[in-house]
């Protein structure tokens, strides 16, 4: 197979798992409010993968590198997906969906930073751009908000497994046909694994990032049903959800043009007072169609983030443990930041109401904004003292 053959099936496949994740983030939710649960609840079953993936994330990545192969991983995590789906999505007992949910994030969440770990690799070894290649996935999930959207409200959310377990198969056939990336062969040990997670200055980005991850994850989990108290439908979830990924794609399909221009903790800072602009925005919406509209700023907040992040992280790891470093990085993100974000939320959304806890997202992302700006001079002064040294 050539460079250019795997180029392609891995945007397919990128392109199919997030239209798949499209399911979870977006409808997931609504599909288990409409089923009687409490916010709280929901946002506990939320909690509790995010919870899991902590641990199984840095697993799977450290197994990655030991192994010298993310496809291998990648098809494994797969068929755990598609298995677990079914006890997921068919059950209506409280406890036997929080357990579900557990195991399923174990295969699910470390199966996108794999992707997004070759999309790196692969990028490199044909001297393309990451975010030209993982525009892809933007694309699949703004392709399945809308189409699947269309099809719960004609055919009702209590399908949601049929659509999902399509996307699954997908995402698994064109997993097969990609080639993996190779870029090491220095033996990786369990104490390597274990170093990087020592590393002061990686340390310190994951816990200054949080403050933006944490609020973003708290709206994964709760736009959908904060459009649906405003008014609105499945169909107007599935057209918030487009809006927000098809600005992202463009996001990540012109990084080419825009990224490197700054070193990437002044692009994180950038996307994080956007952030804290579209959330207290958010915050004073009077109906579902204004919401809709302030999806747009998604792109330029997750997408110059993401985009961004990855890549400083990719810079502060050695390379032959990247795939570890990456699905650190994606445990804060979407595991921990996912458990505070949807715990949190789901309390603040309960006890008060929609907007008042998109108004406090607002504020936390500020202070997070001002941690960057302590971060950056942190940062700045240690490589001057690097460099002096040197």
């Amino acid at each position: 197979m050539t460079k250019r053959d795997s180029v392609f099936f891995l945007s397919l496949f990128l392109f199919f798992f997030h239209g798949a994740n499209t399911i979870i983030i977006s409808y997931m939710p609504v599909y288990f409010q409409q089923s009687g649960m409490s916010e709280s609840k929901i946002g506990s079953i939320l909690a509790i993968g995010p919870l899991a993936a902590i641990l199984a994330q840095p697993f799977w990545g450290y197994i990655s590198d030991k192994f010298g192969t993310i496809k291998k991983v990648l098809l494994i995590t797969l068929v755990g997906v598609a298995i677990i789906s079914i006890f997921l999505l068919t059950n209506h007992n409280y406890v036997f969906i929080l357990i579900s949910a557990a195991v399923f994030y174990v295969f699910m969440s470390p199966t996108g930073a794999l992707g997004d770990s070759l999309a790196v690799k692969t990028a490199a070894s044909v001297n393309r751009n990451f975010g030209s290649i993982r525009t892809w996935g933007s694309i699949g999930f703004a392709v399945s908000t809308l189409v699947v959207g269309q099809f719960f409200a004609f055919f009702g959310i209590a399908l949601i497994l049929l659509p999902f377990m399509i996307m699954i198969f997908l995402a698994f056939f064109t997993a097969m046909k990609v080639s993996d990336v190779k870029t090491h062969n220095k033996p990786v040990t369990v104490w390597d694994a274990i170093r990087i997670g020592k590393n002061p200055r990686f340390l310190l980005f994951l816990i200054t990032i949080m403050f933006l991850t944490i609020p973003h994850r708290a709206n994964d989990s709760f736009i959908g049903i904060y459009i649906t108290d405003l008014g609105g439908n499945e169909s107007q979830i599935g057209l918030a959800w487009f809006v927000a990924v098809a600005s992202e794609a463009i996001i990540f399909a012109t990084s080419h043009i825009w990224f490197r221009r700054f070193n990437e903790v002044v692009f994180i800072l950038i996307a994080g007072l956007i952030y804290a602009v579209r959330w207290i925005g958010l915050a004073y919406v009077g109906g579902p169609q204004v919401a809709i509209l302030l999806q747009v700023f998604h792109g330029v907040t997750f997408g110059v983030f993401y985009v961004a992040a990855f890549q400083y992280v990719t810079k502060l790891v050695p390379e032959h443990l990247q795939a570890t470093g990456h699905l650190l990085f994606i445990s804060v993100f979407f595991g921990l930041s996912g458990i505070l974000g949807s715990l949190l939320g789901g309390m603040i959304f309960e006890e008060t109401s929609g907007a008042t806890l998109y108004s406090v997202m607002g504020y936390v992302t500020l202070i997070g904004c001002l941690a960057l700006l302590f971060y950056r001079t942190i940062d700045k002064r240690k490589s001057k003292r690097d460099e002096s040294y040197a």
